[in-house]
């Protein structure tokens, strides 16, 4: 029987920091500012946890634990900070699909609806949103391509072609 049906963490158990999204080995940790700001909101809220964390639990073992967590995503979050680099997309040629690019798709023949997608930093990426970060393998496909550019995407469910529509820059 798994552990989790038979108690609780106890004290004894190591603290378990969940993991930030993976940036690629050798990847520069590129960001917009909307991302930035996303980062320094997520600390300064993570720190007000912290703070609160160190006198609302009476059980000792409960708040080292807690503070363990908080210090640990605190330091994962501090190198993610020092390591982004802002990516200034005034200077992106406004007809071809860079970082921080919003994109207009098409898909070509099949008379769905058209898709927007931003191309963003590891830790702001959100699918449900249309963000997409950019090592993902459509962000990919995506860079260096101009409007009217076709590209085809491989799904299980077999090729999509999509046609850029439009690509533009608002963050």
């Amino acid at each position: 029987m798994s552990r989790a049906f038979l108690k609780n963490e106890s004290a004894d158990d190591p603290v378990v920091i969940p993991a930030r999204a993976p940036l690629p080995a050798g990847s520069v940790n590129y960001v917009t500012p909307r991302g930035l700001a996303m980062l320094r909101d997520e600390l300064e809220r993570l720190e007000k946890e912290r703070t609160l964390a160190q006198t609302q639990f009476t059980d000792e073992n409960e708040r080292t634990r807690q503070l363990a967590l908080l210090n640990g995503q605190i330091a994962a979050l501090n190198q993610r900070i020092a390591t982004a680099k802002v990516v200034n997309m005034q200077d992106h040629p406004l007809d071809e699909v860079r970082f921080g690019a919003t994109i207009t798709l098409s898909s070509h023949g099949t008379g769905k609806a058209d898709k927007q997608l931003t191309i963003v930093g590891v830790d702001e990426a959100d699918v449900i949103h249309g963000r997409i970060a950019f090592p993902a393998p459509i962000a990919r496909l995506l860079l260096g391509r101009k409007i009217g550019d076709l590209i085809t995407l491989r799904t299980p469910q077999g090729e999509n072609v999509l046609e850029i529509k439009s690509i533009s820059y608002n963050d």
